[in-house]
């Protein structure tokens, strides 16, 4: 019989706990105890097999992580809440958060410093204000924008950047912004002008980690043909022949959108907007009874009109951890860091590959960071517009 009570006197005492038992702190207050930071004083304070040769044990790289480091990470997503969380548990209290996106219903089940309530809000926002009410002393500070928006002058108040992207163009942006940053004096770079890059990916049960030393090691631009292309279908394909469901909502957002401008002339289709999305999604069910196609559905034209990349809450966790491990390695010069590229695959059992991608010349890596140019699809097919005309 007690035993059969036991359960129940746990649940009591659980609904009894006060609502502030999770600890405040954030941005300036002191919530340091005895032994906080016993599980970092482990890996930085005794030596082992696996430490850098060259590593000396001593309080100091702590007292970097803490009072020191500066890092930024580039996205609140997925992976952004993940790795905003395991940051802040290992020490680091100086941390900036950029994302343009706002919290929708869909992000939920995975981005977990998110609730109901939170829907609409900036990610960056949500991310910084629940990491700070939740762990003492750490500063979060949120940028609602692009990374766009900021300079050379920014980026250089950093010690690593970590990102967690799901646009190539942005990657490739952000290595061109860190290349760059780079000096050199008679050919030989200035390492104090190298801003580490840890950056991570995840689709589905897939994943990698990376890390990149600007100027150093393979970058982004080094490593193009890694990523896969984006899936796009025949015009002709799309217009006269549908077959899929895809095909549906390719048609009516490439053509039909453009061509009747349903929310007035000029306005572009809004991926974020439920009621651009519900246009699409009626004008795809109509074409697809037409040719009697069959699957298309609310939840599918949002992943073809915002090109969503399938997710899962455990990759991202996996990757994540990955990155801060890479951030804690770099930042304390405690251990040797990944060289180069770190692929995990868990979609038939458990898989992971480390490789050293190899850096190309030069030249390529100094790119100019890729800007955007709006292109209208209707009008290179329906005017015959070239599509690198101006």
């Amino acid at each position: 019989m007690a035993d059969a009570e036991e359960p129940e006197k746990k649940r009591r005492r659980i609904e009894e706990l006060p609502d502030e038992m999770a600890v405040n702190g954030g941005c300036g207050e002191t919530g340091d105890w005895e032994g906080r930071w016993n599980h970092v004083k482990k890996f930085l304070e005794r030596s082992g097999p696996f430490t850098h040769p060259e590593f000396e044990p001593s309080n100091e790289s702590l007292q970097f992580l803490l009072e020191t480091c500066k890092l930024l990470v580039v996205g609140a997503g997925g992976l952004g809440c993940e790795l905003l969380k395991n940051l802040a548990l290992s020490g680091f209290r100086q941390i900036h958060v950029i994302d343009m996106d706002t919290i929708d219903v869909s992000n939920l089940n995975r981005q977990f410093l998110f609730r109901p309530k939170d829907v609409g809000r900036p990610k960056a926002e949500v991310a910084a204000d629940f990491i700070n009410a939740r762990i003492p002393d750490c500063c979060v500070t949120p940028h609602f924008k692009k990374i766009q928006d900021f300079d050379e002058t920014f980026y250089r108040e950093f010690h690593i950047i970590v990102c967690g992207l799901d646009s190539i163009i942005a990657r490739r942006w952000l290595n061109g912004m860190l290349m760059s940053l780079l000096n050199y004096e008679d050919s030989v770079l200035q390492q104090s002008t190298v801003i580490p890059l840890i950056d991570g990916g995840t689709e589905g049960f897939k994943g990698n980690s990376r890390v990149i030393l600007p100027g150093m090691t393979a970058c982004v631009e080094c490593t193009l043909e890694l990523y896969p292309p984006q899936i796009n279908f025949p015009m002709c394909t799309i217009a006269s022949m549908p077959r899929l469901p895809e095909h549906c909502i390719e048609y009516v957002r490439i053509l039909q959108w453009p061509k009747e401008q349903p929310f007035g002339e000029g306005v572009q289709l809004d991926g974020d907007d439920p009621e651009h999305i519900e246009w699409i999604f009626t004008n795809s069910l109509e074409r697809a009874n037409q040719f009697n196609i069959r699957g298309v559905t609310y939840r599918l034209t949002q992943g073809v009109v915002k090109r969503i990349i399938p997710a899962v809450a455990s990759t991202n966790a996996v990757i994540a951890a990955a990155c801060a491990t890479e951030v804690f390695k770099i930042a304390t010069s405690a251990y040797i860091p990944l060289n180069n590229y770190l692929v995990f695959n868990d979609v038939d059992g458990l898989y992971s590959y480390t490789f050293e991608a190899e850096k190309k010349g030069k030249l390529s890596c100094l790119q100019p960071a890729p800007t955007e140019h709006p292109v209208s699809f209707f009008s290179q097919i329906a005017g015959g517009a070239g599509l690198f005309d101006k």
